[in-house]
């Protein structure tokens, strides 16, 4: 698994010269920056000292280590691969598939809430479907380096697959080091590997409005949102080379007070505010504070659109349930459409001078709806409280990882930006 161990220096070494991804097509949103990361995890031959690799050269290593222990199948061409809309597709059943990367209750750094095997899900079906765009095959993937996700649950997520993916290369174990664990997430929001071998740490800031948790007034009980300040980390992160961002989830009535004297700008908290209207203002503080703090010469930014939830009869905290669920959906009439966070965001990325990278994972999700942790959330209290919204890992946030190195080997394939170490 050493074709890891090149990937920080490479990702420090990118070409900065991408356009705003919004008026491409989505499907090459994140081809650039994928090139670039997987040329990293594809090989340890990669010679560094050299000013370029032969796209042939990069083909062999990548069927060569694409998958973890088997021999990779790029699909049935790259023209076809080029042509396809990657996030566009079905859900479908593949009983000879390898498996993820790494198996069920064999990660050790996963939270119970994710660990549905652990929790004692009795079924593994919802792990033999993969992700089929239309038209096209995608490859496996295997992925990371110095890569930040700042965001909410959802983000740690991935954030959780990302890691869980990367360990399963690491032969030595030893070489891996939690630099803050999960008292720090609770206490300070912040959690980080690092993974000694590579040189590499990937990490995770708690930051689920993205702005700023404020205390209002003399009272320790009362709580608004500054709309006008990003929320402050323990770690600085501005400067990583790659920094994946989400909200959403928690834009709702329940978590927002439904409004009311929770929202505030400077000094003056809002009586009433819609949360629409107090979303679109945190973004664009988020957008001014990356077009400011962000050098999009040496930083990537990414967007996590919006993953979709399942409950059924109720929501998370009104006896809503996705438990029994075997199969995805099959009929995308089932389906919703574009949350109205989303459009928020792409409207907001539109307005903004630094390129930021959307990854819409939104359809791909909504088919899901057995693949959340459901009763099987590792929580013994509250156990009426059903999980409708997160993922079982490994699982569906697997397979978001998958449609990034997909990208990544079409950009090297057709020749974007090829990468070099002087570049």
């Amino acid at each position: 698994m050493a074709y890891l161990k090149t990937l920080c220096f490479t990702l420090k070494e990118f070409p900065r010269t991408l356009q705003n991804p919004l008026s491409r097509s989505r499907t090459h949103i994140l081809t650039v920056f994928l090139l670039f990361l997987s040329l990293f995890l594809l090989s340890r031959s990669y010679n560094y000292h050299h000013s370029s690799a032969s796209a042939s050269t990069a083909v062999t290593l990548a069927s060569r280590f694409l998958l973890v222990s088997t021999a990779f199948d790029p699909g049935p061409s790259s023209q076809t691969l080029a042509s396809c809309d990657i996030f566009d597709g079905a859900w479908v059943r593949d009983d000879d598939d390898a498996g993820p990367v790494y198996g069920p209750g064999a990660c050790p750094y996963l939270d119970d809430a994710f660990n549905c095997f652990k929790n004692g899900r009795p079924d593994l079906d919802y792990l033999k479907y993969r992700w089929k765009p239309r038209g096209c095959q995608i490859p496996r993937l295997l992925r990371g380096k110095r890569v930040v996700f700042v965001g909410d649950s959802l983000n740690r997520n991935m954030w959780e697959s990302l890691v869980c993916a990367l360990r399963e290369s690491v032969k030595d174990k030893t070489k891996i080091s939690q630099v803050s664990g999960r008292r720090d997430l609770r206490t300070q929001g912040f959690r980080s590997f690092r993974f000694r071998e590579y040189g590499c740490s990937i990490d995770f800031i708690k930051s689920p409005f993205l702005v700023q948790e404020w205390k209002y007034g003399r009272d320790p009980h009362r709580e608004t949102l500054r709309l006008d300040m990003m929320q402050a980390s323990k770690s600085e992160y501005h400067d990583a080379d790659i920094i994946i961002f989400n909200t959403g989830h928690w834009w709702n009535h329940h978590k927002t007070s439904n409004g009311r004297n929770y929202f505030q700008e400077g000094n003056h908290v809002y009586e009433k505010l819609e949360v629409r209207e107090a979303l679109s203002k945190a973004l664009k503080t988020w957008g001014k504070w990356v077009d400011s703090k962000v050098d999009s010469t040496r930083t990537r930014v990414f967007f996590t659109g919006f993953s979709a939830s399942h409950y059924r009869g109720g929501q998370w905290n009104s006896g809503g349930k996705c438990d029994g669920e075997r199969e995805p959906i099959r009929n995308e009439s089932y389906l919703g459409g574009i949350p109205w966070t989303m459009r928020i965001v792409e409207r907001v990325i539109r307005e903004m001078k630094t390129p930021v990278f959307y990854l819409n994972i939104t359809t791909m999700t909504d088919f899901r709806k057995d693949g959340h942790p459901s009763l099987y959330r590792g929580h013994r209290m509250h156990q009426d409280v059903q999980d409708c919204s997160h993922w079982c890992l490994p699982g569906i946030p697997d397979f978001w990882n998958q449609l990034l190195y997909s990208t990544l080997l079409n950009a090297h394939l057709h020749n974007n930006y090829f990468p070099t170490a002087s570049a």
